[in-house]
C-alpha cells in the first residue's frame, strides 16, 4: 500500500463526531480524523512492518497517520536522530505511550533515552522518559534488577513535577518496576517512603497511589511467583551446566 493510498483511506475513515469527544482526555486534536485504535491496527496489519512508509506518515502531521507509524515502523532500523525528532513533537500522551511502548523500547537506544529525556524539561519529552521506563520493565524480560534499581533514584528526584502528564508517567514507571520481581519491589517501596516524605502533594499522591499496589496481596503473590521462576530457571542452567561439564571431563 503506497503513501498516498493510505492518506486517502484514513480521511475516508474520518468521524469528526468522535473528535470532539477525544478533546476533553487531553489530546490535541487540531490535526484529528477521529479514527478508532481497531480500524488503525486493522490498518498496520494490511500494510505490516515498512520503515520508509512510516517516515512518510509521520511527517504528514496527521494525528492518525503518526499512531499508524509508531505501528508500522522497524525497532532496528529507528535511528537516535528520528526518535529526537519524533520525541520533540510529541503534543499528546496517545501519541507518546504507543510509541514508546509499541517502538523506541525496543531500540537499542531505550534505556539511555529514558534516562536523557527524563532530564529534560519539556512536558511530553519528560513524559516519554518515564514511559519508556515503564514499558521497559514490562517488555525487556533479559534486564538486569540493577538498571531499574537506577532508574527508581531518577524517579524519586521527579516525583515533585506538578505537570498531569508527568507525575502519572513518573506513577506508572514507578509501579511498573515494583512489579517486576520481588528484589525491585522492595526497592520500589522504599522509593514510596522516601518521596512521601518530600513537601510536595504531587509526591505524595505519586507514592500513596504506588505503595498502595505494590504491597497489595496480589503484587506480592505476583512477585513471589517470578521470584521463584527465576531462581528455578537459574538452579537448572546450572545443573546443566554442572552436568555438561562433568561429562566432558569421563569422555
Amino acid at each position: 500500500m503506497e503513501y498516498e493510498e493510505i492518506i486517502i483511506q484514513l480521511r475516508s475513515l474520518a468521524q469528526p463526531q468522535a473528535v470532539a469527544g477525544v478533546s476533553r482526555f487531553g489530546i490535541d486534536t487540531q490535526n484529528a480524523l477521529g479514527i478508532s485504535l481497531p480500524a488503525l491496527r486493522k490498518m498496520a496489519r494490511q500494510i505490516g512492518k515498512n520503515h520508509n512508509l512510516a517516515l512518510q506518515l509521520w511527517d504528514s502531521g496527521i494525528h492518525e497517520a503518526r499512531l499508524l507509524a509508531g505501528m508500522i515502523a522497524e525497532p532496528q532500523a529507528v535511528t537516535e536522530s528520528q526518535m529526537e525528532k519524533w520525541v520533540s513533537e510529541f503534543d499528546s500522551w496517545d501519541i507518546c505511550d504507543p510509541c514508546c511502548s509499541n517502538l523506541f523500547d525496543k531500540t537499542p537506544f531505550a534505556y539511555r533515552k529514558a534516562e536523557e529525556w527524563s532530564r529534560r524539561e519539556e512536558e511530553f519529552i519528560k513524559r516519554a522518559g518515564f514511559v519508556l521506563m515503564a514499558t521497559l520493565a514490562v517488555h525487556d524480560k533479559q534486564a538486569t534488577d540493577t538498571e531499574f534499581a537506577q532508574f527508581l533514584t531518577i524517579i524519586a528526584k521527579n516525583a515533585g513535577d506538578e505537570r498531569n502528564f508527568v507525575r502519572k508517567a513518573v506513577n506508572w514507571a514507578l509501579r511498573q518496576i515494583g512489579k517486576r520481581n520481588l528484589n525491585l519491589n522492595r526497592q520500589a517501596i522504599a522509593t514510596t517512603q522516601a518521596v512521601q516524605k518530600m513537601e510536595s502533594p504531587t509526591a505524595h499522591w505519586i507514592a500513596a497511589d504506588a505503595w498502595r499496589e505494590l504491597t497489595s496481596s496480589a503484587v506480592q503473590n505476583d512477585c513471589n511467583v517470578k521470584t521463584a521462576s527465576k531462581a528455578l530457571i537459574w538452579r537448572n542452567r546450572n545443573r546443566n551446566h554442572f552436568s555438561d561439564n562433568r561429562n566432558r571431563r569421563t569422555c
